[in-house]
């Protein structure tokens, strides 16, 4: 049985490949897994759920997944993802999320240099549907069974017999 935090561990490791896959179209050299990030403010670590590192290294943003599946980003969350850009030093974040974003969240986010990506919650590394601004990616996968059938003909020379 999967349980809740397999599935959203899931979703995290699934955003993460398919950002990576796509990292260029992102203006991103690529995409990095979990990790902690210093607050250069704050001096506390913060765990972030990927890391997009810009071209030549310049720079970073912040990736959060957040598989909410039955309400969009709210503007206090969103609210606190932008401290963690300002405290980090990060370029800005990319939200990975199934419903995107509330009307206040979404202006905090255009302030912030926030952008979105609407990825399915049933998304997997080979089956997905995600959107980012004007394109859409869409990963299917099919089982197909093959079967195949061998005949040998033994041909022996005249004379000869089988021993």
């Amino acid at each position: 049985m999967t349980s809740n935090r397999d599935t959203w561990r899931s979703y995290e490791e699934v955003a993460v490949y398919l950002l990576d896959q796509i990292a260029s179209k992102l203006d991103l050299d690529h995409v990095e897994d979990k990790q902690k990030v210093i607050g250069k403010r704050s001096g506390t670590l913060w765990e972030i759920d990927g890391k997009g590192v810009k071209v030549g290294d310049e720079g970073f943003v912040i990736i959060e997944c957040r598989r909410y599946t039955t309400s969009k980003q709210k503007q206090e969350q969103v609210a606190g993802l932008a401290y963690r850009i300002i405290d980090t030093g990060a370029d800005g974040a990319i939200v990975v999320s199934p419903l995107g974003l509330q009307e206040g969240a979404a202006k905090v986010a255009e302030a912030e240099n926030i952008r979105t990506v609407h990825m399915d919650q049933n998304s997997t590394r080979t089956d997905y549907m995600f959107r980012f601004l004007n394109e859409a990616f869409v990963g299917v996968s099919d089982t197909a069974q093959v079967t195949d059938t061998v005949t040998i003909e033994i041909i022996r020379e005249p004379g000869t017999e089988a021993g």
